[in-house]
């Protein structure tokens, strides 16, 4: 009797270890199992289960133009060397002003910092359309219904007071989708060409000439980014080249032949974003359109923001230095440092001349205070294509539980990873090439799209 009774232990023993083995192969981790073994939750539902919370969270981003920030507050006067001279567009055979299309999505001071650059650079504020790609945000940012912290905020009534455009998508689109919408208002307005820029840069005009481009700011013949965008714009249209592009620093702005971008059936939607220019860019020239360069500013790559944007007006109580708006945890056991050098980030802180009449120059104060802006302009760059990779900006505000259309940072940043990869494999599929040497590494065709084996 004993020993059936112990049989009748071991056997039952044996099922349930037999229970447990299943319960873990199936299940996957032991906390997994042991979330399953307590049941669920009291009121029947299973557990919920938490991804854990960021170990560091950047500070709030501050307003980087504050003096601007209220209503009835007005921008400063443009240096007077950078000042648009007046329909000056028609001096190079135009009869409109082509547009600077600059798309923002979320990010305010990036965008901002943008914007105050080129108009400062002697691009005309009313020519700078920006593009709000913010979704359904943007009838909340257009009621002031956004706050400084949420990823999507825009502030409307600034922009205005600085002069330039504001257009909305009609819902928040890819890259890709966002450069059709581009080409559908060059339609709409009868552009046959248009700039556009990326949000994250700098600019700032060759104030101290550049050889074979432009005379140092003062001097007769100096030209700012607009007008040697004009004159660029201008060659292209004369030249015997069939172009599509003309490229100042790459696409960090970009002039389009619209003809050009209608003849390939514009930007490929379901490639969303990296890998799409490559794409974009390789159909054109399978199509025997030419992607020019040219030399037209000082185009900056930038993640971080001037501390105080009137530094762009040389306002000489301002001394030019940047912030991170996504900065790095601190060191362990690190204290804040009470000055920083312009690389740090801080928390506190070939053409012929026309014959242009001679423009007033800048003194020597402004002078120095440009030179002070192309150091710290290029530590930015340095700063940004650090070991942290470049679209940390990105992430810089984590703000916004609560308001219209409210989306979490984390959610859009990972979201749009996701979209990403799924271009990418997109782009592997379309050619059967993985790399962005379609032509020369791949020996593709225009015709060749969705109908090649993969080489790899």
């Amino acid at each position: 009797m004993a020993l059936r009774g112990r049989r009748y232990v071991v056997l039952a023993s044996a099922i349930g270890i037999a229970v447990l083995v299943l319960l873990l192969t199936r299940q996957g981790p032991l906390t997994r199992a042991r979330d399953l073994i307590r049941g669920s939750g009291n009121d029947g539902r299973p557990s919920v289960r938490y991804l854990p919370e960021p170990d560091w969270t950047p500070p709030p981003i501050r307003d980087p133009f504050p003096t601007l920030a209220g209503a009835g507050t007005w921008p400063p006067e443009v240096p007077a060397w950078n000042r648009p001279r007046k329909n000056v567009h028609k001096q190079y055979g135009l009869e409109y002003g082509p547009p600077l299309l600059i798309g923002f999505t979320r990010a305010w001071p990036v965008l901002l910092q943008a914007v105050v650059s080129y108009i400062t650079a002697g691009w005309p504020p009313e020519q700078i359309w920006v593009v709000e790609n913010t979704g359904g945000a943007q009838r909340a940012n257009a009621e002031g219904k956004l706050t400084l912290q949420n990823p999507l905020f825009l502030d409307h009534g600034l922009l205005r007071r600085l002069g330039v455009r504001l257009v909305a998508a009609p819902v928040m689109l890819t890259f890709a989708q966002l450069q059709n919408f581009y080409t559908h208002l060059a339609h709409a307005n009868n552009w046959p060409f248009y700039f556009w820029s990326h949000m994250d840069v700098l600019v700032l005009s060759f104030e101290d000439g550049l050889e074979g481009v432009t005379p140092p700011a003062g001097d007769p013949g100096y030209r700012s980014v607009y007008e040697l965008c004009l004159a660029a714009l201008e060659r292209s249209r004369q030249g015997p080249v069939r172009w599509s592009n003309v490229f100042f620093s790459y696409d960090h702005l970009s002039l389009v032949n619209r003809e050009a971008y209608d003849d390939v059936g514009g930007w490929d939607v379901f490639i969303p974003y990296y890998m799409n220019d490559c794409d974009m860019h390789s159909r054109l020239t399978m199509r025997n359109w030419t992607q020019l360069d040219a030399r037209a500013a000082i185009v900056t790559d930038v993640s971080a923001v001037l501390d105080d944007l009137r530094a762009l007006y040389r306002d000489p109580s301002v001394e030019p230095a940047f912030t991170d708006p996504n900065p790095p945890p601190p060191p362990p056991e690190s204290r804040p440092s009470s000055s920083l050098s312009a690389r740090d980030e801080s928390g506190e802180h070939d053409e012929t001349t026309r014959g242009i009449g001679r423009r007033a120059g800048p003194e020597p104060d402004a002078q120095a205070s440009f030179q002070k802006l192309k150091a710290v302009a290029d530590s930015m760059f340095h700063y940004k294509h650090g070991d942290r990779g470049r679209n940390t900006w990105q992430l810089g505000q984590h703000g916004g539980q609560g308001e219209p259309y409210y989306y979490p940072a984390r959610g859009i940043a990972e979201a749009s990873d996701v979209l990403t990869e799924a271009g990418r494999e997109v782009f592997r599929r379309k050619w059967g090439h993985r790399d962005c040497d379609l032509i020369d590494g791949g020996g593709l065709k225009y015709d060749d799209q969705w109908r090649v084996a993969k080489d790899w």
